[in-house]
């Protein structure tokens, strides 16, 4: 299989990346390194089976020469960071632009699958029940979670209009190896600076599930192998959750600290567009076979441990 990967040079899509090459694929990566790192991919530039593209999504023409002759497209490129967009909201539009600038290359390659990497956040903040597929209105509350919302909407309506075929998955908070931001970094970049005492953003009572970005990997791949609709729509994520404190504890004890003082900002969001508790329904793809192996306080731990250790 000839595979493309946007953002194969990125947090989840170097991973998606080695278990492709593993895998026997020829892959190609197409990313502009505006969050990537090279260095995530290293390993694979001398290998036959890989090619590695440093160029914009934003660049209709350039896509729609680099994409020909590929069987399916992961769309994993998107800016990583929900927080961004309180301060830059024009993310939003680059991602939405870049995503129809795949699906119209897609359209005149004639390539006819797709499997894009959505989020929670399209959710927006929802009653305190495990959220199941089906679930709507879907209104974000952040310009990370519209942009994902209105991506989906792009993929379904080509696939629909194209007769391609279309896998999303809407992630839980993937967080280990590679990780570059969100709130385990956070935490420990702020431990190093003061050992003695970490702010925590809003009540610390966010509760949400984590999974572990192998699994993450792991989990898209069985949905893509084991799901045949037109439109495969999956949530990803485990049927547990973690408290930020929590992880604030978990953090601790992993950097060998004690009596650490926890300074709360205060307000039940930790910034704007936070949705401060959500649990995923994953009955669905539970029910074609694939389970998370591990319960979500595990994987902050094993998280914890890879950012700690981190080679990059």
């Amino acid at each position: 299989m000839k595979v493309f990967v946007t953002g194969g040079a990125g947090f989840i899509g170097s991973h998606l990346v080695d278990r492709l090459i593993d895998e026997k694929n020829k892959v190609t990566v197409y990313d502009n390194l505006s969050s990537g790192k090279k260095q995530f991919i290293t390993h694979h530039l001398q290998k036959d089976n890989f090619t590695f593209i440093e160029a914009d999504l934003l660049d209709l023409e350039n896509v729609k020469k680099e994409i020909k002759d590929h069987d399916v497209v992961f769309h994993i490129a998107a800016n990583p960071d929900v927080r961004l967009g309180a301060q830059k909201p024009e993310i939003a539009r680059k991602d939405i632009i870049s995503t129809y600038n795949l699906l119209d290359a897609m359209r005149l390659n004639d390539i006819k699958k797709i499997v894009f990497s959505s989020s929670s956040t399209i959710y927006g903040e929802t009653p305190a029940f495990p959220l199941p597929e089906s679930y709507g209105p879907l209104l974000p509350i952040s310009v990370y979670g519209a942009a994902k919302l209105a991506a989906e909407g792009l993929v379904s309506s080509f696939c629909h209009t194209f007769d391609i075929q279309g896998w999303i998955f809407r992630f839980a908070n993937v967080v280990g190896e590679r990780g570059t931001h969100g709130v385990i970094v956070d935490f420990i970049n702020k431990l190093k600076r003061n050992p003695k005492e970490l702010e925590i953003l809003g009540d610390g009572k966010q509760k949400k599930p984590y999974l572990y970005v192998k699994e993450c990997v792991d989990g898209m791949l069985f949905g893509f192998k084991h799901a045949n609709e037109q439109i495969n729509i999956f949530n990803l994520g485990c049927d547990t959750t973690t408290e930020v404190t929590r992880i604030g504890e978990l953090v601790a004890e992993e950097m060998g600290l004690k009596d650490v003082t926890f300074k709360y900002t205060g307000g039940k969001r930790g910034w704007k567009g936070d949705v401060p508790q959500f649990q995923f329904d994953i009955t669905k793809i539970n029910d074609l076979g694939w389970k998370a192996a591990h319960a979500s306080d595990e994987v902050i731990r094993m998280a914890i441990k890879d950012v700690l250790h981190a080679k990059f």
